[in-house]
């Protein structure tokens, strides 16, 4: 039976994750190993990473992290020596997780509450694409409650829901300049819900061997009377009635991905994921005002994203001179562009990138885990002429993430 469940995970087609205005920022023991985790059993950031590991888990644990985010981006307009970059912002993305079980006991339950989508991005008031967006700030938060259960000692199943509360807070210059030559802005802001489902399956089908497979559905938000306030002119205020509201839907798309997990000895841990993103559902941002006008319609902006992967490939080593509260960790990873050309926003200029990871982890107490982490991420410079705004140039962006978690297990 083992052989059979072997011979099944190694014939299914092989996937590969992606981006977008993805995080996946959900672990610091696996952002240190190049954010890896789905074919291992770690600590309780499972209940994200493969909800059918979580009942493989030796311990119950209650955690919980944050990864401070800071993206640096520069825009060079075509034809010109300008430079513009985003504010040294920092987006907070965090975790946290509970997991339950009796020792005794087939099963464990689960409750994980973590940010795999958002992002913050402010380009000011006084740059080259200013009506195309100023600000944005885009929080997704998901509550998933999980159930797991061991079939026998080498495999294991989970599963979950998603309740999602996504907020968004986006501005946008208006080109009618007021008497003292200010443009006016549009700021649109609210918070929704969506739902949705994961699973997950563990198989450790050696003694130096583990597999993982998990699947996140997707997770449509909707935002049904967002807050749309216009500052304009006061001789044009009838064309832009206030109060005002919108309407906004965002899919948040499908993940699948497959883990390993090898121990060539107890000192080491090597792993390696490969995760599918469906981004083809993100067709296009749109904002159906409650009041339109003449001037003020409907918005309608294409995005057209492609399915994405990404490569992701790390270790761990317990025991640095023999004092076994230390680990250390490393890894990294790649993935492709979910933005295709002539789609690419200042919103997300998204681009291929590649990442590495470092981690520490330091045992403070029996039941006590510290674990430390930072990410360096490069995003491949990209020239684009967006074809509904036509903004052109050139964006260069890196990422910087430094993270911490605290565990308690017992």
């Amino acid at each position: 039976m083992r052989k059979l469940l072997l011979l099944l995970f190694m014939a299914s087609p092989f996937m590969v994750s992606a981006q977008g205005f993805q995080v996946n920022l959900a672990g610091q023991k696996q952002i240190g190993m190049g954010h890896t985790g789905t074919g291992l059993v770690q600590d309780g950031a499972a209940v994200f990473f493969n909800p059918g590991a979580v009942a493989m888990l030796p311990q119950n644990y209650v955690q919980a992290g944050t990864s401070p985010l800071l993206f640096k981006s520069v825009f060079n307009g075509t034809g010109t020596t300008n430079e513009y970059r985003t504010a040294n912002k920092i987006a907070t993305p965090f975790e946290g997780y509970a997991v339950y079980g009796p020792k005794s006991a087939p099963w464990k339950v689960g409750l994980g509450v973590y940010t795999p989508f958002g992002g913050l991005t402010d380009w000011g008031s006084n740059w080259q694409g200013k009506y195309v967006l100023e600000s944005l700030n885009l929080k997704s938060i998901y509550f998933q409650p999980t159930l797991s259960y061991k079939i026998t000692n080498y495999l294991s199943i989970g599963a979950g829901f998603v309740y999602d509360r996504g907020i968004v807070d986006l501005k946008r210059a208006i080109p009618l300049a007021d008497a003292n030559g200010q443009d006016g802005q549009a700021k649109l802001s609210g918070s929704g819900h969506g739902y949705g489902w994961n699973a997950g399956i563990f198989l450790k089908p050696l003694e130096k061997l583990s597999i993982g497979v998990s699947y996140r559905s997707k997770v449509t938000t909707t935002i049904s009377k967002g807050d749309a306030i216009f500052t304009i002119p006061s001789s044009l205020q009838a064309m832009f009635p206030q109060p005002n509201t919108f309407y906004a839907s965002i899919p948040l798309p499908a993940t699948t991905s497959v883990g390993l997990g090898y121990y060539p000895n107890k000192q080491w841990t090597i792993a390696a994921d490969a995760s599918f993103v469906n981004w083809s559902v993100y067709k296009s941002l749109d904002f159906d005002y409650a009041n339109n006008t003449s001037v003020l319609a409907d918005t309608h902006s294409p995005r057209d994203y492609k399915n994405a992967v990404s490569l992701r490939g790390g270790a761990e080593y317990k025991g640095i001179n023999n004092l076994s509260k230390w680990a250390i960790r490393a890894g990294g990873g790649y993935t492709s562009a979910a933005a295709q050309a002539g789609y690419v926003t200042p919103e997300v200029p998204d681009a291929k990138r590649y990442y590495l990871t470092a981690g520490l982890g330091y045992k403070a107490a029996s039941h006590l885990d510290i674990d430390f982490s930072f990410e360096y991420e490069h995003l491949f410079s990209r020239t684009q002429t967006n074809m509904e705004s036509n903004l052109s140039g050139t964006f260069k962006s890196n990422v910087y993430i430094p993270g911490i978690s605290l565990a308690y297990h017992w």
